[in-house]
Parts: structure tokens; sequence; C-alpha cells
């Protein structure tokens, strides 16, 4: 069903001798076979789902080392031909881990980094270069004029699948600060069941010590693993042994004593902090739970059951309790609690959806006027408090984004207009657009097929035919249908994947190449048919 080889079959060639799959990786056919379905069933596209999620766990693991490929083509015209010069997509080098988070960024450095993931819309990314370059201006700025100094909030205008998340969530990651994404329509007004828009807050503060705690860790990395490396060195040899210490250190950082069994007390699990039974519409718990939920915490020692395992099972658990240890919990909670208030970053999507249009207003819905009214003072600035401490909300920047297609911008509550100064509008995406989406990213969704298939020593390549194909109809359904921007490429390429995602397991040392024909009969289809929303999401 995927053409003819482009190797004829020759009498003296051995038949290819069927790779048993790696173990511990189910394939798509044994996930059939497993519950009863056959491959042409619609059933056959969880099986292929569930096999995909395999591959990305594997991506880390080393590729086999195989023989040359032999090219197999997908297309209709693969029996009349022999295989061409296959186009692969430019070699692209990934940009490293950005592990040099910096809030001195220039605005033009900010928006070359953007430029790396999205494609186009360049006014949203030198608003948001000038909204990072002026909370580092301010930090500069002495006296009490810093304070004086407040962010201006950014409103994002555009249709969904334009880039308007990705923006907010890559300028967060870029600098290294607390960020937040959430939904306008998840929160309800005061008085109401259901949460309240302070639980943002509570929820950002929660996400930055998290972030805080590992950059901690990974500041003070050499002296926790020093630490774990003498106690380790104390069950092998003894506490107050000094003979064979040092050949055995040597041994243990040549990993020749991983597998070696050791006694290890691991401690019980935090008492997890007491919830708020009221969905977070209520002020938060009571000093007496707050009190009492601290001397569970800060109780002198927390029981610790003795377990047999291994050197390399045991350093992880070891890394935990000497950090625990080196770094104290006031340290982190302090220093979380400032990074939200200078760098803190607030996305409150769908803010289109609390607004009313000027006829409708004075609705009796939970979700709409009254939240706008209650975010009001947190975008302005406001004390909100939290079981780590109070939260000034004075220099944190939110970025509101919607869609507006049932109403206006000019429909949300004057005051709440005048705390967002600066809009933006995203325009939406071109065919043209959709190609660079496929093309130019460092991790678009192309190099992500070809590094999934990689894990089955898979060779796959994408003709430029194939990819403008891919972007030619996904813009089609965009105009027919409903426009989703660049989420429809994901619906494509998967329809286009798969196949050969199902049977990517028996084709270990092969060499897959798409093309435009091949695109063609698998979705083109599709596009012909006069209700398409059956077909594509």
């Amino acid at each position: 069903g995927f053409g003819a080889e482009a190797r004829p079959f020759t009498a003296d060639r051995r038949p290819r001798r069927r790779t048993r799959p790696r173990a511990g990786v189910r394939t798509a056919s044994s996930y059939c076979a497993g519950h009863g379905t056959s491959p042409a069933s619609p059933s056959s596209m969880l099986c292929t789902a569930l096999a995909g999620r395999a591959r990305c766990l594997s991506l880390a693991r080393p590729l086999l080392r195989l023989p040359a490929p032999r090219v197999r083509l997908l297309s209709s015209e693969a029996t009349q031909r022999a295989a061409p010069a296959l186009p692969i997509l430019p070699e692209l080098q990934l940009p490293e881990a950005e592990a040099e988070e910096d809030s001195a960024l220039k605005p033009d450095e900010v928006v070359a980094r953007l430029d790396r993931y999205i494609i186009g819309q360049a006014e949203a990314k030198k608003a948001t270069a000038i909204a990072i370059r002026n909370r580092w201006r301010r930090l500069q700025v002495t006296g009490p004029m810093r304070d004086e100094i407040t962010p201006k909030n950014i409103l994002m205008i555009g249709p969904t699948g334009v880039g308007k998340t990705e923006i907010a969530r890559r300028m967060a990651k870029m600098i290294g600060a607390p960020f937040i994404k959430v939904e306008a329509t998840k929160f309800t007004e005061v008085g109401f069941v259901g949460k309240d828009v302070e639980s943002i807050i509570r929820d950002l503060v929660d996400s930055a010590i998290i972030m805080v705690r590992a950059k901690l860790v990974d500041k003070k990395r050499a002296e926790i693993v020093l630490k774990v490396e003498e106690k380790i060195l104390d069950q092998l040899v003894g506490e107050n042994s000094t003979t064979n210490r040092d050949s055995f250190r040597a041994l243990l950082r040549q990993g020749l004593l991983d597998t070696r069994t050791i006694d290890v007390e691991v401690p019980e699990p935090k008492r997890s902090s007491a919830m708020d039974p009221s969905g977070g519409n209520a002020q938060p718990m009571n000093e007496i739970m707050i009190r009492f939920d601290k001397l569970l915490q800060q109780s002198p020692g927390r029981r610790a059951e003795r377990k047999q395992m291994t050197i390399a099972e045991s350093r992880p658990v070891l890394e935990e309790v000497f950090s625990e240890k080196i770094i104290t919990e006031e340290e982190v909670k302090r220093a979380a609690l400032h990074a939200v208030e200078q760098e803190g970053i607030v996305f409150i999507d769908e803010i289109d959806k609390i607004c009313s249009r000027t006829e409708y207003r004075g609705s009796a819905d939970a979700s709409s006027e009254g939240v706008q009214r209650d975010l009001l003072p947190l975008i302005e600035g406001s004390t909100v408090t939290t079981k780590h401490g109070n939260i000034n909300t004075d220099h944190i920047l939110f970025v509101c984004s919607g869609a507006f297609h049932q109403c206006k911008p000019s429909d949300l509550l004057a005051e709440l207009q005048g705390r967002l100064p600066i809009r933006v509008e995203l325009k939406g995406l071109t065919e043209d657009d959709l190609y660079r989406i496929l093309t130019e990213p460092a991790t678009s969704l192309i190099r992500q097929q070809i590094a999934l298939m990689a894990t089955e020593a898979v060779t796959l390549t994408f003709g430029d035919d194939a990819m403008r194909k891919m972007a030619n109809i996904a813009a089609q359904v965009n105009r027919e249908v409903e426009n989703i921007g660049a989420r429809r490429l994901n619906t494509v390429i998967e329809r286009v994947m798969e196949n050969i995602s199902f049977t990517a397991c028996d084709r270990v040392g092969t060499a897959v190449h798409i093309d435009e024909a091949y695109v063609d009969s698998q979705v083109g289809e599709m596009v012909t048919k006069t209700d398409l929303s059956r077909f594509i999401l």
C-alpha cells in the first residue's frame, strides 16, 4: 500500500530480517492485536497515538547504528520511476537550551529569539520586547521613582492560532520570570460558587516557588553532589574509614559501582498544605490553619524509612534530601515572593468571552462583567494574601488576549480598557505563513516528525512540494470551515503521517520520502467532502 521499493528484489538478495522492537516500546500493531482491532479500522488511530507517545519518551535514547537505509517512495508514481534526489529540510542547528536567562536583553535581541519559534506578528513581538526592556530599565532607576514606574499592560487582539499565547510564554521563559496562563472564563464574580480572580496570584506564587527552588538547586548543585557522594562512600567503606575511600571514590565517579546495593534512609513525603474547601472563592485559610500547617512541616525530623536500593537509584533520593538541608524553605519563599512582585507575568486568555456587547450589558452571567470589575484592582495594583505571604501586584505585567469576534475591545469596561494601554493586533495566517511555520522554526512540526521517526531508525524526508501542499490544504480548510490558525497544521500532518507511524516499527533501516502526490492521496479527499467538519477538527 506504500508503493514499490527503489531497489528491485533479486534472487541473490536475502529477505530483510524483521527486527524486534526495543524492550518496553510497544508498536501500533501490538496495540491493535491486544485489543482485537484491525489496522484498517478507525480505532487504529488511537493505537498509532499510543505508539507515538512511546517514541517521544525514547527521543533521549541513543539511536540504533544501522546500515545505509533503503529508500521507499510514498507516491502514486513510485512504481514508474527510480528514487530521486531527496529534498531534505535544510539543516538548522537547534538553539542550545537557553540557560542564559537574561532580563537585560535588548529589544532587537528579544525579537531575534522570538523569530526562532514564531512566524510573523512583528508588531506583537516589538511590543513584547519593549515591555521586557522597560522592566529592566525600571530596576536600574534608584530612589522613590522606581516604585512610581508601573508596567504598561498589553491587550493582544487576533484570531486563534496566530501565536498570542506562544509570544507570552516564550517571553517569560526567555527572561526566567514567573509566568502563569489562565482562561478568563474559569473565574466567577465574588459571591458566586467558583474561583475568584485572586487565585491567579496564588497560583503564580506556587509556580514561582517551584521555579526558584529549581534555580537554587542548580546553583548549589556541586555542593549537593559532593555531599551525596560522601554519603554513598560512608555506606560503602564506613564513616570513619579512610584507607580505601579515594579508590572507591574514583570507581564511583566512573559509574562502576552503580549496581551495588546500599541502605538509604528515605524520609516520608511532606504533608501537603491544607486546601481551601470553598474552591477559591472565599477568604484564604485562616491564621490558625496556616500556623498549624507550619507546625506540622517544621516538626523536628521527619520519620524516615530504611530501604535497600542501588547506587544509581539512590542518587536522586539523596540529592533531594540534601537539597532540603542546604536550601531552606524560608529562603525559597523570600526569593519567590520577590520574583513574583518584580518580574511576574500573567497571561489572561479569552478576555473577550467575559465581554458583553453594549446592548446586552447588565446580564446576570457570573463570568461576565463582574469578573471584569474584580480584575480592575488586580491589574491596577493591590495586595493579595497567599499562604506564603502577601503579594503586591503593582509591578506584575498583565497580558490579555482575545479574538473579539462577537464584540469589540471598546465593549470592555472603560476602567479595564484604561488599564490595558498597549493594544496589538495580530494578523491571520496566510498560506505562505503556514509554509514558513513548517520549515523555519527550530522546533517545527516537520522536524518533530523526523525526530520521532528517527527513534524507530526510519529516515523520514519531506519534499518541498509536500510541505507546500500541506500548507495549501490547511489554508483552504481554514477558509471554508473554521479558521483555527496554525493548529490546523497539526491535523493535516497527523493525517499524512498516520499510516507511516502505524507501520514504522516494521521498517527499521529504511528511508521514507513524502512528496505532493502522497500528501494529496492521504488528505486531498477530505477537502472535496461536503461536510469537512466530520474529518478535520
